[in-house]
């Protein structure tokens, strides 16, 4: 019976939707009335039913202003998200639409709202479901991380802007983290519980139904059918352990979401800048070294529209220059207006420059071109595919980010926490990967100069091995990264647009993936230095989930990455390689920003050969990390 009231009620509210007639808004607040009160408290359809009503009553306080109706609502959206005994991808669409609905009307409690939603997030996106359906199902969550954070910000409240934004960006990037989280204090006080929970979160995080094993012996091959269940009991397993671990006096909250000031404390060289792009403004959240206040800066003349627009150009502009795989010929002038200009021009006017003025670097612009500070940067939305650390109006003097910062990126602040400067040793092991020729692909001569310079820097100062052509199989140079400390990859690779965990390097005998670096946990790992082309080129359905090579390559170990957002010229890859060995060997650190300071160093030279004005052989470089 109770059913049959809620099918009504949806047929009067649908009408109510077309005809505008109040009297079925009324029949179908009568129905849903009815079949709440004939629903007990353990039935599985009551949280749904209390989403209905929940509408309802918001439609029936928009015809009457009546706030008992908003009031109402806000007690059955509160059920309809919260109650145990909906289904969790229920729960977290009803939370998901309660947000949105009460980010416009402020009497729904838009906190609340949003904080039950991203709650919700790691049971919608479960780690029992495969990583090609996790991702497939971000596509679902309606840029929740950015309009949490806009609204939040709108009520003054940064530092949980902040913790949202870290909360519901990356989720697949943060499972695995959390799958790696260190469990030495467990350890200590329950290790049997601590054994379990580490022999669980090692088999979820190398386990994958999609991909077999680079070279796959008779026992390691799983059948779909088998996979698919095996998965499912190991989540479910983790997650009983999960909540085992919190019954115990001091883990109530393990393992705890990241707090704003756990996040603060992760800064350490120079600023974090978070720039959040929402469909009205973009809005810029400040993290200082030895601050736990969150900043703010309002950016409001630039709009996800005007992102949007400037990743068309930027597109359009790579395009005509065929700059997207390493080993282009160098085009003359083409005869059009080079739109990445425009581009670089637009996001220094409208955020760069703003930003460093709030920061005081423009104004204090006496400081030697040896010492620049360090600003790292956190983009959201289409913004990750800008180059920020290149913005400059190139028609003026003294006009460019390039004149006042060294610049850095993070996929996440959770990025920095794993992070430590490295002091050079000679115990320190440095591998190097050429391809010069590769099968099916043209070739690249300029990796073997490119390699000679890694080898000549690291002389006498690390240990150096080189796999270069047949050597270079994909099994021996995931073996040799977990026996060294830094890896040099100089060869082709490539971004799978259709399901990015298969993007990867092509290596003599076949392509190392994103989904086989990441089943690999290395640790102590120190720099990756991925020259090829796309090598940071995300996701565009996905922005803020940072799939690409270089992100997966930070997850699985290394702090420290170059990394390129188009291809490179290969003529221009052995000086930048040259130059950012050379400054590395000479400082004797990695890990506290000398990395993004070697780069930028390097593409300084290449500026001097190339001429400013070459946007396309300079901006691809990027560091991403420590």
């Amino acid at each position: 019976m109770p059913g049959r009231h809620t099918s009504l009620g949806v047929v009067y509210i649908n009408r109510y939707d077309r005809l505008d007639e109040l009297a079925d808004l009324e029949k179908a607040i009568e129905c849903d009335t009815r079949a709440l009160a004939l629903t007990s408290d353990s039935h599985s359809e009551l949280p749904t039913r209390h989403f209905n009503y929940a509408l309802s009553l918001l439609d029936q306080y928009h015809h009457s202003g009546h706030l008992a109706c908003l009031t109402n609502s806000l007690h059955s959206f509160r059920k309809a998200s919260q109650h145990f005994t909906g289904a969790p991808r229920d729960r977290f669409h009803h939370a998901l639409q309660w947000a949105n609905l009460a980010s416009e009307q402020s009497l729904l409690n838009p906190i609340e709202a949003y904080q039950t939603a991203i709650d919700l997030l790691p049971q919608f996106i479960w780690l029992g479901a495969t990583t090609e359906q996790r991702y497939q199902d971000l596509t679902l969550t309606e840029n929740l991380a950015v309009n949490a954070c806009f609204t939040a910000i709108q009520l003054s409240n940064y530092s949980l802007a902040l913790e949202w934004l870290e909360h519901a960006r990356c989720v697949v990037w943060n499972q695995s983290l959390m799958l790696r989280s260190p469990l030495d204090q467990l350890h200590s006080s329950y290790p049997d519980l601590a054994t379990q929970l580490l022999s669980v979160s090692t088999q979820l995080q190398s386990f994958s139904s999609e991909i077999r094993p680079i070279q796959p012996a008779p026992s390691d091959l799983v059948t779909a059918d088998q996979a698919g269940p095996q998965r499912r009991r190991l989540a479910i397993g983790y997650n009983n352990l999960l909540a085992q671990t919190r019954q115990l006096l001091g883990f109530e909250t393990f393992p705890k979401p990241i707090q704003a000031n756990t996040l603060a404390h992760a800064v350490r060289d120079g600023p974090v800048v978070v720039v959040n792009c929402h469909t009205y403004r973009c809005d810029a959240l400040f993290i200082l070294p030895g601050n736990e206040q969150v900043g703010h800066l309002a950016l409001p003349k630039f709009t996800l529209e005007k992102a949007k627009q400037a990743c068309s150009d930027l597109e359009l502009s790579l395009r005509q220059q065929r700059l997207r795989e390493r080993g282009v010929r160098v085009l003359g002038n083409t005869g059009y207006e080079d739109r990445l200009e425009s581009v670089l021009n637009v996001l220094w006017t409208n955020i760069v420059k703003p930003v460093l003025d709030h920061l005081g670097y423009i104004v204090c612009n006496d400081v030697p071109k040896e010492r620049l500070p360090h600003i790292t940067w956190c983009l959201t939305g289409p913004l990750t595919f800008l180059p920020f650390h290149a913005a400059g109006n190139y028609n003026r003097p003294q006009s460019s980010i390039f004149d006042y910062v060294i610049s850095s990126y993070i996929p996440a602040l959770t990025a920095l926490l794993a992070s430590s400067s490295s002091s050079l040793s000679q115990n320190c092991r440095v591998l190097a990967v050429g391809q010069a020729t590769t099968p099916g692909h043209s070739p690249l001569p300029g990796t073997t100069q490119e390699l000679a310079h890694v080898k000549a820097h690291t002389l006498n100062k690390a240990e150096y091995l080189q796999l270069t052509d047949s050597q270079a199989t994909t099994a021996a140079v995931l073996d040799a990264m977990e026996q060294h400390d830094w890896v040099h990859l100089a060869c082709h690779a490539h971004q799978n647009v259709d399901d990015p965990t298969q993007s990867g390097f092509h290596l003599h005998d076949g392509t190392l993936d994103l989904s086989a670096i990441n089943r690999r946990s290395f640790k102590d790992k120190t720099l990756a230095f991925l020259s090829a082309c796309q090598t940071a080129t995300g996701d565009e359905k996905l922005p803020d989930e940072a799939i690409h090579l270089a992100s997966g390559v930070l997850m699985a170990g290394y702090p420290s990455v170059i990394a390129t957002m188009w291809s490179v010229v290969d003529d221009d890859a052995p000086l930048v390689a040259d130059k950012v060995y050379a400054q590395l060997m000479k400082n004797g650190k990695v890990g506290n920003g000398e990395a993004g300071g070697a780069l930028h160093y390097a593409v300084a030279e290449l500026r001097k050969k190339v001429g400013m004005k070459e946007f396309g052989r300079w901006v691809p470089y990027i560091h991403i990390g420590s």
